[in-house]
């Protein structure tokens, strides 16, 4: 009675509180947590501990021990691994955490994969792993036992039993407007609550249109509930009087409802209702808290989990929850599932008491999922995995609960309803839904059979066999399903469902390998096995109606069959009962056991092998074209009956039947009986003689597959037990084969084969022995290329080639022998010998019907007609002859003269009255045109069996040996033919040699060197060389005209694309805002060159007119070309270079030099009085002058920026191309709307040319860079101007440069400087920046001090500037730090200029002073202070400031990624989403721009740029690259490049597993290490500026045909 009154005061606690305690609304209450643990959880947890928790918590966990289970469950998407050499099976995983410590990481293969969630981790489990089951962290744990102190176990007993039947009861309670009795609420209080459940056949889109509508509610509100409504499986929408309710839950259903989906789910509830519900739900989470506190505990929550109340006739709690799953919404599902893992399946006999309840109630529960609508992964049913997956479990639930016989009862309780009258399943207009849903069951199936037994109990053995039986019964309803009968005149109106039938095939694939299996470990079992299967087969044989037997007579044999017309008569695909038949017989002789067998009965084969010979039959008759009336339909069913996917369990099989059935049947009478059901009896007898074309075609086609088979029959041994092979053997032939076909990666060899229900293929045990692996490059794949030694495995009629692959490999073998130098004989290779059961198959190689069909293939080839024969026959019965000629030396090998029988040499010399023999028709074939090709193989097959002595089986080697003659003859010649061409090429050294020896005086005599005055290397100032005179003539890509590049004609133009770019940004991370795209700091660059324009091109050459023409086309075509937007922004002015397909944006108009030469002597004499002050005098005085004018005339110039009149001595054409360029620059680079009168034109035109200068980092030649318009120069007041260390200084100097011709323009005169002036001013200004550079050099650098010692003179120069610091250190710094500074000013002046630079630039020894030497600035570059000492001190007086950035700049680099990708897989499963504090999957995806890890593809951190809604990788992309990022999307394993909001493309990761390929999407879960050369490819990718191209590229290769919202990334 105390129990009861605890339980009711509970109860009456619960009814006044809970609904008092939940304020359920629309929105989310943040102290609800608060409140519930306050008045609800906190007493309840002082009951269970009898004292303050904290305190009972802290003395519990001194007393109790560790679990040694992790049990961690996994979310969506969570890596977990595997262990290929220590798992049980595939179902056997590790999380991140033990995987990394455990010594499984150091196995040679570990495959990785994202979980599609639900499992747990299986570390401590002792069934699941061979070898090392626990990780460091798990192996102290003991979890077979604890012990509670007494008191606190009954109060732990009678707490749980008491809430779990309070939380079961409220979990499955069904009634929307009461409560149970004693919990309806003292008040009647009128609320009630709209609630919208989750479903998933509604879209999220559809979800927030309906909400929008129905409650009037914004989309921010709507999107919200949606999340909600996901993520909890309902959520409130509406709260008010329940006609309010009512309102809104008929406005949803009406809102939602469409022609092709039903509504959304939607019920109004009573408030407190919903409230006890959401309060039980909290409890599942309570419950998994406090089991986790002890193992006691646990085992006492196990137990009242279990527990049956006989007293109520109520099933346990747990049977109660799994029979209402199907009702119970995703949130409360989610909390039993994660509840049972955490209590029942953590200990072994609550597993064991556990996975009996679920058997018992497997079928209810199957049948509920299959006809729900929820996602497998959150139904109680997906437990069977953790369940049946156990070997010692699924033992005990065989034996006990006859678990096997329940799984298949289940399948065809749900598959019923597709049964025909005969007994057979007919899928017509099947639900694909529902059928994929009952694939799961098949899943079960395979899972309870994963593991076969070591030892056989009687029990075992009944139960087994009972389950067997139960598989046959399902079997039967296959057995000659979906019959297709052939179509004729009429093509076939609608075709019949096939997919069905075949997915069920598939699924049955391994579940029918597992039964051989398990069969073949205990004799007795297979013997009962194979009586079953053979009654059953016999039962679905007899419900066809069979014709009466018929004799039919050739080459004096008889046999007696019933007729039967593939053509003409039903025929079906599906045979599981014939093939299981053929592998069970299999195992009969591999065992042994065919012998007892045979003891008690005899079987007839012929009969049984009918129904897969037809089959056979169907397939070549279609492949024939003889079905084509009948559609694809039947066409696809061929194709999968022969794909990897099937054929072990189809096609195989067929074959192996036929193989048994010519082991047991008399060689003639199967040949006749294969002649007869290829409708070719009567063409080999003679009897018909037909003119129709088509069926003369007909006729030609089936004996080719006639003889393909018979090939097939007598050559394809290498099966355990029909021959004495491994399965080792078995991959290694098969991967010889499609090694045979090409050079093939990892991958395709993997899906080339096939894979067993550990999904192994066998590969890496032996693709080392077969195959030599070629590494890939920086592109591609690796590749793994046959071992010469291999290749005389060849069959060029291997049986699992397809068409395509057939004529593939025999080209290639082909190619590579003719390559060799060796005939083009494909000789079959020497087969292993058969078993002795099947020893019997090598008599057809030797019959009369053998001979007599080879005799009439080569009696219609001899007459050379056409129409009789075809190429592909006469070579199938070579390739037979090969095979009857290589088994009779192998039998004269194996035994004495005259033991051996195989006659088929004596029986193929022996000719006939009206006919030759097979030997002489032959030598007959052989000069045929039409068999050129395989002369070769004739030769052979007439060498061996030339005068070959009966006892003598060595003589077959003769033609090896003439064969090895002709090889050593060929090599003998073309080793004489070396030797000469080496003799030839010593004489001409030789007299080389001699001729120099003979004139050394002329070489002595030459002068050492030749003074060039033309010629000189300086780029600039009074000694620059002469700009060469060249004549450049150019063809334009689109007309194909040529034209010369010159000022005043048509102009040229490149094609080009400017972008935004931080490539050389030397503030990584900080923010781009507005600021740094503002037109107040276009003039001055920063030197921390936070963002700048970059102007790249693919060097592709038009005319003006010409691309002006294929810009429009451009424009009006594509706008009307599906999805081109997503291609290129047309708005934007993008287009794709017309021969390359690069993306651009604008054109660059190429502009000629004018040939300069230099009056050397007068230049000496101007700079007598042109000095630096003077310059700078004269310089300062035209701007004044300009400013005078400006000022006088009211006129602001500087509107007047790209004003064409300016353009002094271009044609119109090239001063337009000019200003399309300066415009987009301009528009890129400011962002800003296009406007050619603004000011600040020109000089984004100097800042693109500067930055693109700099961000090619190396020294080039470039010979067609036009120096941009001479423009205005603009005014700057002293005050304005930034301090000497806030400039980059090769911005000014290009700006400088190109702006001082302006200086001489004027309103009346048009002047331009002259030759001497222009030298003057380009050396004083590169002066003058240097030095200001070498200043912001000094000033940011850190230099060691004195430390005493000789020092040369421009070590003391610079000591000198700097006092107190090693003048040496400072020289060296200096010179290091302004290199590229010079070298990018070597760039300029050489595209400026045309002077090319002298050879030794390029070096790296005297790099420094050659660069100096060519730029015309002393080599000691100290010495520029004191020659202008007086001149510079009051230029370089401004304010100081913190230095920004120091010298020389950092060259950026992508991040430093780790060598194995596991380790990035860690960094991600331990990422938090800053902004989300749930459990749900999140998308880590790493910038390797910067390296900040973000959560993309998720609502919870998209922000908002430019007024609109995006993903957190396209907010950093903004920020970090100005709307270019490159990131790695970690769980993906994907390269992501983003390019801007709209715009984006994957790439491949620059990891590799072993065997040089990528791994997208981690499918293969292959070991991944870091590729140095690809990941400097993608660096590459992003330095250069090719990202925008590459995604351009990408996107028009995979012809994209719905945007991806990658704004959302």
């Amino acid at each position: 009675m105390g129990c009861y009154f605890r339980y009711a005061e509970l109860r009456s606690y619960l009814r006044d509180m809970v609904p008092r305690t939940y304020h359920l609304d629309t929105v989310l209450d943040p102290q609800e947590e608060e409140r519930v643990q306050k008045c609800l959880l906190h007493p309840l947890e002082c009951f269970l501990f009898g004292e303050d928790p904290e305190e009972g918590l802290a003395k519990l966990k001194q007393g109790s021990e560790s679990s040694g289970i992790c049990g961690r469950v996994f979310k969506e998407g969570e890596t977990v691994y595997s262990c290929r050499d220590c798992a049980i099976d595939p179902t056997c995983v590790l999380c991140m955490d033990c995987f990394q410590e455990n010594f499984h990481g150091n196995n040679a293969y570990f495959p990785m994969h994202a979980s599609s969630g639900g499992g747990f981790c299986d570390c401590g489990d002792l069934e699941a792993w061979k070898i090392g089951p626990c990780c460091a962290i798990h192996d102290q744990g003991t979890a077979d036992a604890s012990v509670l102190d007494p008191v606190l176990h009954e109060r732990a007993e009678q707490l749980f039993r008491c809430l779990l039947r309070y939380v079961t009861e409220m979990l499955v309670w069904e009634k929307y407007y009461e409560l149970p009795e004693d919990l309806e609420p003292r008040v009647d209080e009128e609320v009630y609550l709209c609630v919208l459940y989750n479903d998933d056949h509604h879209s999220f889109d559809h979800v927030i249109y309906s909400l929008q509508r129905s409650i009037k509610c914004t989309q921010a509100v709507a999107q919200a509930h949606t999340a909600l409504i996901d993520k909890e499986g309902r959520w409130i929408v509406k709260k008010g009087t329940v006609l309010a309710c009512q309102e809104v839950n008929d406005l949803i259903e009406s809102n939602s409802k469409h022609i092709s989906q039903e509504a959304l789910r939607v019920e109004v509830l009573l408030y407190a209702v919903v409230a006890h519900q959401t309060f039980a739900l909290r409890l599942g989470n309570w419950f998994q808290k406090i089991v986790g506190y002890s193992v006691g505990f646990r085992q006492i929550f196990s137990q009242v989990f279990l527990e049956h109340r006989p007293v109520h006739q109520d099933p346990c709690f747990v049977s109660q929850l799994m029979l209402h799953d199907f009702v119970m919404h995703k949130g409360a599902r989610r909390i039993v599932y994660e509840l049972i893992f955490c209590s029942l399946l953590m200990d072994t006999e609550s597993k064991r008491l556990f996975a009996i309840e679920f058997t018992k109630n497997y079928d209810m529960l199957q049948q509920c999922f299959i006809f729900d609508y929820h996602d497998r992964s959150i139904f109680i049913s997906s437990l069977s995995v953790q369940i049946f997956t156990v070997p010692t479990l699924a033992r005990h639930l065989i034996e006990e609960a006859k678990v096997i016989k329940v799984i298949v009862g289940t399948i065809m309780e749900v598959l019923k309803g597709h049964l025909c009258d005969s007994n057979r399943f007919q899928f017509q207009g099947y639900n694909s839904d529902k059928f994929f849903r009952i694939h799961v069951i098949f899943h079960d199936l395979r899972y309870i059979l994963i593991s076969k037994p070591t030892e056989w109990t009687d029990a075992l053995r009944t139960a087994f066999l009972e389950g067997f039986k139960a598989f046959l019964d399902l079997l039967g309803c296959m057995q000659g399903m979906e019959e297709v009968k052939r179509q004729f005149g009429q093509h076939i109106e609608v075709e019949p469902e096939w997919e069905a039938g075949f997915s069920l095939q598939i699924q049955l694939r391994h579940i029918l390998s597992m039964f051989q299996d398990w069969c073949a470990s205990d004799e007795t079992v297979l013997l009962q096995a194979f009586r079953e299967c053979h009654g059953a087969l016999i039962h679905c044989n007899h419900r066809a109606n069979q014709s009466e037997p018929t004799d039919f007579y050739m080459c004096k044999q008889i046999l007696h069959i019933r007729p039967y017309k593939v053509s003409q008569e039903p025929v079906s695909i599906h045979l599981p009962i014939s093939r299981l038949f053929a592998g069970l017989y299999l195992h009969l002789c591999r065992t042994g056991a065919i012998e007892r067998l045979h003891q008690h009965a005899s079987y007839d084969y012929t009969y049984l092998a009918e129904h897969s010979l037809r089959c056979l039959v169907l397939v070549a008759q279609v492949s024939a074209e003889m079905w084509r009336r009948n559609g694809l339909s039947l066409v696809s069913q061929v194709y999968y009956y022969q794909d990897v996917k099937c054929r072990d369990e189809m096609y195989d099989k067929d074959v192996l039947m036929l193989q048994i059935a010519a082991s047991k049947m008399d060689p003639n009478h199967f040949l006749m009986l294969l002649l007869l059901r290829f409708e070719l009896f009567d063409v080999f007898n003679g009897s018909t003689s037909g003119k129709d074309q088509e069926l003369l075609k007909q006729w030609n086609r089936l004996t080719e597959e006639m003889l393909f088979l018979l090939i097939v029959i007598i050559g394809e041994r290498y099966v355990p037990g029909v021959s004495e092979v491994t399965k080792e053997d078995v991959t290694m032939r098969e991967v010889i084969h499609l090694l045979c076909i090409e050079p093939m990666a990892h991958s395709g060899l993997v899906k080339g084969l096939p894979e067993n229900e550990s999904h192994e293929t066998g590969l890496e045990s032996v693709i080392s022995k077969v195959s030599n692996f070629k590494k890939p490059g920086v592109s591609g794949h690796g590749l793994y290329e046959v071992k010469k030694e291999c290749l005389p495995e060849f069959n060029p009629f291997f049986y699992h080639y397809s068409k395509s692959q057939h004529s593939k490999a025999e080209d290639s073998q082909k190619k590579r022998r003719a390559q060799e130098g060796t005939d083009q004989a494909l000789r079959p290779p020497v087969p292993p010998a058969f078993c002795p059961a099947f020893s019997s198959v090598v008599r057809l190689l030797s019959c009369d019907i053998f001979v007599h069909i080879l005799r009439r293939v080569l009696q219609r080839a001899a007459k050379d007609r056409s129409t009789q024969w075809t190429e592909a026959m006469v070579q199938r019965a070579l390739h037979l002859i090969g095979q009857a000629l290589l088994e009779e030396k192998s039998q004269l090998e194996a035994a004495a003269d005259e033991e051996v029988a195989f006659d088929f040499s004596v029986k193929a010399r022996l000719g006939s009255e009206h006919s030759k023999s097979v030997f002489q028709l032959l030598t007959k074939v052989k000069s045929l045109p039409a068999l050129e090709g395989h002369s070769d193989m004739v030769k052979w097959i007439l060498q061996v069996t030339m005068n070959r002595p009966k006892a003598l089986p060595s003589s077959l080697l003769s033609p090896q040996v003439a064969q090895d003659k002709d090889k050593a003859e060929r090599k003998r010649k073309a080793d004489a033919a070396k030797l000469h061409r080496q003799k030839i090429m010593a004489q001409m050294s030789a007299m080389q040699r001699n001729f120099i020896e003979s004139n050394k005086m002329l070489y002595d005599n030459m002068p050492d060197s030749i003074v060039d005055y033309e010629n000189r290397c300086v780029a600039l100032g009074p000694q620059r060389g002469s700009t060469p005179a060249q004549r450049e003539v150019l063809t334009c890509i689109l007309c194909q005209e040529e034209q010369e590049v010159a000022a005043l004609s048509q102009a040229m133009v490149l094609t080009a694309c400017v972008q935004r770019s931080t490539v050389l940004t030397q503030c990584r991370g900080k923010a781009l805002g507005t600021e740094n795209a503002s037109p107040s700091n276009s003039l001055f660059m920063s030197p921390e060159l936070v963002v700048g324009t970059h102007t790249g091109s693919c060097g592709h050459i038009m005319h003006s007119s010409c691309w002006q023409k294929y810009f429009e086309a451009i424009q009006n075509t594509t706008r009307n070309r599906l999805h081109a937007e997503l291609i290129i922004d047309l708005e934007n002015g993008q287009y794709l270079c017309p021969l390359c397909k690069s993306l651009c944006n604008t054109v660059v108009p190429l502009v000629p030099l004018e040939p300069l030469t230099i009056d050397y002597e007068n230049a000496e004499i101007v700079g007598q009085h042109l000095t630096l002050p003077r310059w700078i005098l004269i310089l300062l005085a035209r701007i004044n002058g300009l400013k005078s004018i400006n000022h006088s005339s009211g006129e602001d110039r500087s509107d007047r920026a790209c004003d064409r009149g300016n353009l002094v001595g271009f044609s119109d054409s090239i001063a337009e191309m000019l200003v399309v360029c300066a415009t987009t620059v301009h528009r890129v680079g400011l962002e800003t709307p296009p406007n050619e009168l603004c000011p600040h034109v020109p000089t984004m035109a100097w800042n693109t040319c500067a930055f693109t200068i700099q961000a090619i980092g190396e020294p080039s030649r470039t010979h067609d860079a036009p120096p941009l318009s001479p423009v205005l120069l603009p005014t700057i007041s002293r005050e304005n101007t930034p301090s000497i260390l806030e400039v980059d200084f090769f911005h000014l100097l290009v700006g400088m440069v190109l702006s001082v011709p302006a200086l001489y323009h004027e309103e009346a005169v048009e002047l331009q400087p002259s030759a001497v002036s222009s030298a003057y001013n380009h050396l004083y200004i590169l002066h003058l920046v240097t030095m200001a550079h070498l200043v912001q050099v000094l000033l940011t650098s850190d230099f060691p001090a004195a430390a005493g010692g000789e020092e040369g003179e421009e070590a003391r120069a610079a000591a000198e500037l700097s006092s107190d610091v090693s003048g040496s250190a400072v020289a060296e710094g200096v010179k290091r730090a302004i290199t590229p500074f010079l070298r990018c000013t070597a760039l300029f002046f050489n595209g400026l200029t045309g002077v090319p630079p002298p050879v030794e630039i390029s070096s790296t020894a005297g790099h420094s002073g050659a660069l100096c030497s060519y730029l015309a600035l002393p080599s000691n570059l100290f010495q520029l202070f004191w020659e202008h000492r007086e001149s510079v001190r009051p230029l370089l007086q401004r304010y100081w400031s913190p230095p920004p950035c120091r010298y020389p700049r950092r060259r950026n680099h992508l991040i430093d990624l780790p060598a194995d990708y596991s380790s990035l897989l860690n960094q991600a499963s331990h990422f938090k989403c800053p902004k989300s504090n749930d459990g749900e999957r999140k998308h880590p995806t790493l910038c390797l721009v910067c390296g900040t890890m973000l959560c993309s593809q998720s609502t919870c951190c998209q922000s908002q740029l430019e007024g609109e809604d995006v993903g957190a990788c396209t907010a950093h992309a903004a920020t970090c690259g100005a709307g270019v990022g490159v990131f790695l999307s970690i769980r993906e394993c994907e390269i992501v490049l983003k390019a801007s909001k709209t715009r984006g493309s994957t790439y491949p990761a620059p990891y590799l597993d072993d065997y040089g390929e990528t791994d997208p999407q981690l499918v293969r879960g292959n070991p991944l290490h870091l590729c140095p050369e690809r990941y400097k490819k993608l660096h590459q990718l992003w330095q250069q500026h090719c990202v925008l191209e590459e995604i351009a590229r990408s996107l028009e290769v995979d012809n994209v045909m719905f945007a991806l919202e990658w704004q959302m990334l």
